[in-house]
């Protein structure tokens, strides 16, 4: 088996220069962390952090019936999203199975422009070139053509508008509109995925460093740090966002996930419709299990995979867990059986190499911003 050399970014020279720890994500060699995670977490949450996203997947459609396609390929209304606005959706199988999800921005009457996470941008790639057949549009992968940098947290508006003409104020959360930053022309958009106010800024790959060392500057006052993936990853799971091969995955349809609502069957045919219409129903009667949060009474830190139990069973299972900066402990976020999922159940451990460390259970998101 040959493995292939990791991707790198338009600014990994820069993380180097900056001393980050990297690591292989996905097939790119993406920044992990700078120096503490927890500095880096704190930072997002109380002033802003620098991200470097440029692993995310982009792909552009275009054509008199990109709407169309997007409507039958996605289990999204995409249609009724208008010009500059953003929407979260998923794309899923003939069997309802999450292929992954996804955000889509209209960015023109005939053009939009879909992010899929890195791991599985190869396949939302084929699947929507696949399912293009028939339609009048066009299909491009544009992921060599955009560079995406991530500021995010309460100072990232200040920071952001000091370096643009734009009108951030009228950005509204799941928009997008054209602009320069720092003289760099850009896609800004008011999407993140931290819980906190940011925005994300597809540039071209021979802008990245420009407008990083910009936005740095820029920030240099109000305490920007840049951070790595690692702290990417508790900021979201405080916030109770999904990771795709943790939260949601192939075996999963949007209603096991509890992201049901996501699914729009008034739109016509879509792939998918027959499987989900059926999962809809079930889950009316509460599917096999429930995702749920869970907060640790002790120390010890739950992993993806640990087995949740009571009564001696094993009734679920963690998808993702981590040390909680923001509230100072251990948190997870697990699937349990419906009779175990409300919040306050008494007598919920995660089992620990051995050990059942208990546990409580609390609704999610474990994290929300003061508005």
């Amino acid at each position: 088996m040959t493995s292939s050399a990791p991707r790198h970014t338009a600014l990994d020279a820069l993380h180097r220069s900056l001393g980050a720890t990297m690591t292989d994500f996905a097939g790119w060699d993406m920044p992990l962390r700078y120096g503490s995670e927890r500095d880096e977490h704190n930072a997002v949450r109380t002033r802003a952090g620098l991200f470097d996203l440029s692993h995310m997947g982009e792909i552009t459609v275009t054509g008199p019936q990109a709407a169309e396609l997007l409507n039958f390929a996605l289990v999204g209304n995409i249609a009724s999203v208008g010009v500059g606005r953003a929407r979260y959706t998923m794309i899923c199988r003939a069997d309802g199975g999450i292929l992954d999800d996804l955000i889509v921005y209209r960015l023109g009457e005939t053009e939009y422009m879909v992010v899929a996470n890195a791991s599985n941008a190869q396949v939302v790639l084929d699947a929507l070139t696949e399912r293009a057949a028939g339609f009048d549009a066009a299909v491009r992968d544009d992921r060599d053509a955009y560079a995406l940098i991530a500021v995010q947290g309460p100072e990232s508006p200040g920071i952001v508008k000091s370096l643009t003409e734009a009108d951030l104020d009228g950005l509204k959360y799941y928009a997008g509109l054209p602009g320069t930053v720092a003289g760099v022309p850009a896609l800004i958009a008011r999407t993140g995925y931290t819980g906190e106010d940011g925005f994300e800024l597809f540039v071209k790959p021979e802008h990245a460093v420009e407008l990083w060392q910009a936005l740095t500057k820029a920030g240099e006052g109000v305490g920007l740090v840049p951070c790595g993936l690692s702290c990417r990853d508790t900021l979201r799971l405080e916030a109770g966002m999904p990771l795709y091969g943790h939260e949601l995955s192939a075996d999963l349809t949007p209603y096991d996930a509890g992201l049901g609502r996501v699914v729009k069957f008034d739109k016509g045919d879509f792939v998918g419709r027959e499987a989900l219409r059926v999962a809809a129903e079930h889950s009316n009667h509460e599917g096999p299990r429930v995702l749920v949060g869970l907060i640790a009474e002790g120390r010890r830190v739950p992993r993806a995979g640990y087995a949740v139990v009571a009564e001696g069973k094993v009734i679920g299972e963690v998808t993702s867990g981590a040390p909680s900066p923001t509230l100072g402990k251990p948190i997870a976020m697990a699937y349990v059986e419906p009779m175990y999922a409300a919040p306050g159940t008494e007598g919920v451990g995660v089992d620990i190499r051995g050990s059942h460390e208990p546990y409580e259970v609390v609704a999610l998101p474990f994290y929300k911003r003061q508005k």
